[in-house]
Order: structure tokens, then C-alpha cells, then sequence
């Protein structure tokens, strides 16, 4: 586990936007490194981004929920990387090889005090 960086609170008026899929547990890392090096390194390379994360958490049946969360200055800012319909999840070309379901649609938060 790499070393963990100092970042501060997304501000009140950015956007959080939220996405939950799901891998077989023994396909996760690899999963994982994936993402970070499409999706996440998408998010990130958006101006008006303001980090991403993934997280996951594993289950009993062999499965592990995989979940995106970015930060954003605006809702244009999400645009930019998602297109205009910015409720629509974003998939990659290999998405399919490892997802075993996904939600379709993202969510979004404004994020308060």
C-alpha cells in the first residue's frame, strides 16, 4: 500500500460523483491497477477535477463491490470528461473482461457544509 498524501476537502459548492460495480474478489487487484490507469487517470487528467478514489469491499459469495468516487468544481467540469448526458456511467473498452454486474447510471452530491 502506497503511502497515504495530504488532500484537502473537496469545497462546499463542488460535486461528488459516485459509482458502483462489481468484480469476482480473485479478479480485483487486477481490476483495480486497471482502472487506475483508465478511468481514474481519466478523472484526473479533466481540468475541473479534484481527485478520485477507488474503494472496494469484499463479500462472502466471491464477489467484491468496486466503487469510484471523484470530486469535481462543477457540474460542467463533469461534462468535460462525461459527455452530456453526465449521469451515464462511463465505461472502458476492457470493462466487460472483468465486471461482473454495474450500475449504469452515476449519482452526483453537492457537497455542503
Amino acid at each position: 500500500m502506497s503511502e497515504p498524501t495530504a488532500r484537502s476537502t473537496p469545497p462546499v459548492g463542488s460535486v461528488v460523483r459516485l459509482w458502483h460495480g462489481w468484480v469476482e474478489t480473485r479478479n480485483k487487484d487486477e481490476y483495480i491497477a486497471y482502472m487506475d490507469r483508465s478511468g481514474m487517470a481519466g478523472y484526473r487528467e479533466t481540468p475541473g477535477n479534484l481527485g478520485a478514489y477507488i474503494m472496494s469491499r469484499d463479500h462472502e459469495d466471491g464477489r467484491s463491490t468496486i466503487v469510484t468516487v471523484s470530486y469535481w468544481e462543477s457540474f460542467d467540469a463533469i461534462r468535460a470528461f462525461a459527455g452530456d448526458e453526465i449521469d451515464r456511467a462511463r465505461f472502458y473498452p476492457e470493462d466487460d473482461q472483468f465486471l461482473v454486474d454495474r450500475e449504469w447510471i452515476v449519482t452526483h452530491f453537492t457537497v455542503g457544509a
